[in-house]
């Protein structure tokens, strides 16, 4: 077998390895049964691994861990260790069978691209800060675009969310809280406005995976409702709320926007936007999804309906 294969009682005490650990290791036959195992880990790696062991020794769960085995030429080299017990008819552990394999060279590739992936990250973070500020030296010039210079640089603080929320975090990094969630991308877009610290702006139903794919796109369509609520709808009036409901329905998401309180609703627009054309380019034409408006009186109500698979590869549940 290519893997090192270890075999121990059911205490725990290692009395077999196969010819492939002696290989690996370079460690003379038998030096290793018993406990001395642990002292083939690295230091830093030791108490960890013990700690597990033991645990599967006490519940008989199975032990998988990766760690740092020494290598025969002296250095550590990420192996990941796995073993599962054996059992007698009466469900009693008479051994534990367990492999070690070389895991290094793609622990250390998936390292390197992490790296890469943080860098580019904080670049495209850069690109977002650098466009914000011209926009802002532009608006000096043509005075004139004030407010279409605010409206710009609101939707690409958007995007910059959009992007902090998918972009690459290790286990050291990341968020405690879920930030691959449907719910907590839209916690984010809506931060910026008071209404969702009041409770005024509230979101509610089942939470649905979102990755890169769909993150951009849903970020542009709810920033796009927020702003109009807070400019003309129900957040421009005091007692005026917004929910937002997510629902899972087979393989689609139904996203529902339901304004309320706010300035009644005589008649609908007679013309369409740009932020209605940006939310049309987002749901149709990008996520392959569909819109509907409804101008009731008491406030908008928006139906979004996106197949769940173009919201997050492989249409993970949450």
């Amino acid at each position: 077998m290519p893997h090192m294969v270890w075999t121990t009682l059911p205490d725990g005490f290692h009395d077999y390895y196969n010819a492939q650990w002696y290989e690996f290791t370079g460690m003379p036959q038998g030096s290793t049964d018993g406990d001395a195992w642990n002292g083939m880990f690295h230091p830093d790696d030791q108490d960890r691994a013990w700690a597990r062991w033991r645990h599967s020794l006490a519940t008989g769960e199975p032990y998988e861990i990766e760690y740092r085995l020494r290598h025969r030429s002296g250095e550590y080299r990420w192996t990941l260790g796995r073993a599962r017990p054996i059992r007698n008819d009466s469900g009693q552990i008479v051994r534990w069978i367990g492999t070690c394999t070389d895991i290094d060279e793609a622990k250390r590739t998936a390292e390197q691209n992490e790296l890469l992936s943080r860098e580019l990250s904080h670049r495209i973070k850069n690109i977002f800060a650098v466009i914000s500020g011209l926009i802002g030296l532009s608006v000096r010039e043509f005075p004139g675009c004030k407010a279409f210079a605010y409206s710009l640089r609101e939707r690409i603080a958007a995007l910059g969310r959009a992007h902090q929320f998918v972009r690459p975090y290790n286990e050291e990094s990341k968020p405690a809280t879920s930030r691959t969630t449907l719910k907590g991308l839209l916690t984010d877009i809506f931060k910026p406005y008071p209404a969702s610290e009041t409770g005024r702006l509230r979101l509610s139903g089942d939470d649905l995976v979102v990755d890169d794919r769909g993150a951009t796109p849903i970020a542009l369509v709810f920033h796009e409702l927020a702003t109009n609520a807070a400019k003309y709808g129900a957040l421009s009036s005091d007692e005026g709320t917004v929910t937002v409901e997510i629902a899972r329905r087979g393989e689609a998401a139904i996203l529902t926007w339901q304004e309320q309180g706010g300035p009644a609703v005589e008649t609908p627009p007679t013309r369409s936007g740009f932020g209605s054309r940006l939310t049309k380019l987002s749901i149709v034409d990008q996520l392959g999804g569909s819109i509907d408006w409804e101008w009731r009186p008491e406030g908008l109500f928006v139906t979004i309906e996106v197949e769940r698979g173009r919201l997050a590869r492989g249409m993970i549940e949450a």
